[in-house]
């Protein structure tokens, strides 16, 4: 399908839910997960989240309690990253940013353990019990965590939205390939804009 600049020219509606990655502590400043453009797109996931909210749903990543826990390839995840194991970090590191925390409540956090939002979360059943037809996936990172929660909303049939000034990656040739995809090969199904459009679209 064609490349469309910006979003499709439809309200997103009271049906629309803020779906925010992973913007923790554990990727900002001081980390070994450190994503350096976390600090440049804050201001403008906190513009999203200020607009709506309790439309807003935070997702944590927890990393494992130990070096070695995990199934298969975790294991051998977990020990290169042995530092980054709850019992290794300091407390807090797998809290939101703290100009994000301030809005919970009423938005809501969920916790996962890998980087899809939608395995063992009861996040499907979350959405669905508040009539959600339409998410807006923001956070860190564009090639990681943001793309398992997009593909997953694909599946389940959500229109998508994918603000591209309010996403964060460490790496600017994957970013940039990510919103390519989304733009071009699933152009059908994830629209891809800017935090200034969709909050146009969602009043």
């Amino acid at each position: 399908m064609a490349r469309r600049d910006g979003p499709q020219d439809k309200p997103l509606g009271p049906n629309c839910v803020h779906l925010c990655v992973d913007m923790q502590n554990l990727f900002a400043e001081g980390s070994e997960w450190h994503t350096p453009w976390m600090k440049r797109v804050l201001p403008l996931v906190e513009q999203l989240v200020e607009a709506h909210p309790a439309e807003t749903v935070f997702t944590r990543f927890i990393p494992a309690a130990h070096p070695g826990d995990g199934e298969g390839t975790w294991k051998e995840y977990y020990q290169r990253w042995s530092k980054m194991t709850l019992e290794a970090l300091p407390p807090g590191m797998v809290d939101l940013v703290p100009q994000l925390a301030r809005f919970v409540p009423p938005a809501t956090v969920i916790d996962k353990g890998v980087y899809s939002p939608w395995l063992e979360t009861g996040l499907d059943e979350l959405l669905r019990q508040r009539g959600t037809d339409t998410l807006v996936i923001s956070g860190a990172e564009t090639d990681v965590c943001v793309l398992a929660a997009v593909m997953g909303a694909v599946d389940r049939g959500y229109r998508i939205v994918v603000p591209k000034d309010a996403l964060c990656s460490s790496s600017d040739a994957m970013h940039d390939a990510l919103l390519g995809l989304y733009s071009q090969r699933y152009g059908g199904q994830v629209e891809v804009g800017t935090v200034e459009q969709i909050l146009e679209l969602w009043r």
